[in-house]
């Protein structure tokens, strides 16, 4: 596991700790595909009341390129959270995105930019580069620390309180861009835990 990730696991726990890890419920969250099938790499996020909708000043993540490739495709982050874009290619890249979540140009460059980019709206930023059109990935920004992204069986295990709350989720096969939602109800006492499944259009 990565720094960022690390620090992202250990802030989400902090979190259920405030209020009542102890009542936190293993979930499984299941994503499909409007022809039933599991999608893999979804981004999924659950919005808790009383979370913090904003990452804590100095949240950094990374979407690197290699072998003229984002990595990864799909990077999920909290609102607030400054990118960096190391470029580990022996070629120039030119990293942009004309997505209204998040508007920026970095031009041609090797090695890592001096200045991460902050993602400070929710949504979703298209990335591309301008020497090489068959680069390109997705920057997902969501309103909540409780984030992951989905296995090759379309599922993400999560603990979650109890209560109501939202259910977020996206896939690059989507034709809009944005987050779908739904509402997750996690009731109280269930030791066992639960299940959802959301069908994206």
């Amino acid at each position: 596991m990565n720094r960022c990730a690390s620090s992202h696991a250990l802030l989400a726990a902090c979190l259920l700790g405030c209020i009542g890890a102890a009542q936190a419920l293993p979930w499984l969250v299941q994503v499909r595909g409007p022809d039933g099938a599991p999608l893999a790499d979804a981004a999924v996020a659950v919005e808790l009341r009383g979370q913090a909708s904003r990452a804590p000043a100095g949240t950094r993540a990374e979407m690197a390129q290699r072998e003229r490739q984002f990595q990864p495709f799909v990077l999920v982050v909290q609102t607030g959270t400054a990118v960096n874009f190391p470029n580990f290619d022996t070629v120039r890249h030119h990293v942009y995105s004309f997505s209204p979540v998040k508007t920026f140009d970095l031009k041609l460059y090797t090695g890592t930019p001096a200045e991460p980019v902050l993602f400070d709206k929710s949504g979703i930023a298209a990335l591309g580069c301008n020497i090489h059109d068959k680069m390109g990935a997705h920057i997902v920004v969501v309103d909540t620390p409780v984030f992951a992204k989905t296995d090759a069986q379309g599922q993400v295990r999560l603990d979650l309180p109890p209560g109501e709350h939202w259910l977020r989720a996206w896939h690059p096969r989507q034709a809009r861009p944005q987050l779908q939602s739904q509402r997750l109800s996690v009731p109280a006492g269930g030791a066992g835990g639960g299940s959802t499944t959301l069908t994206l259009e």
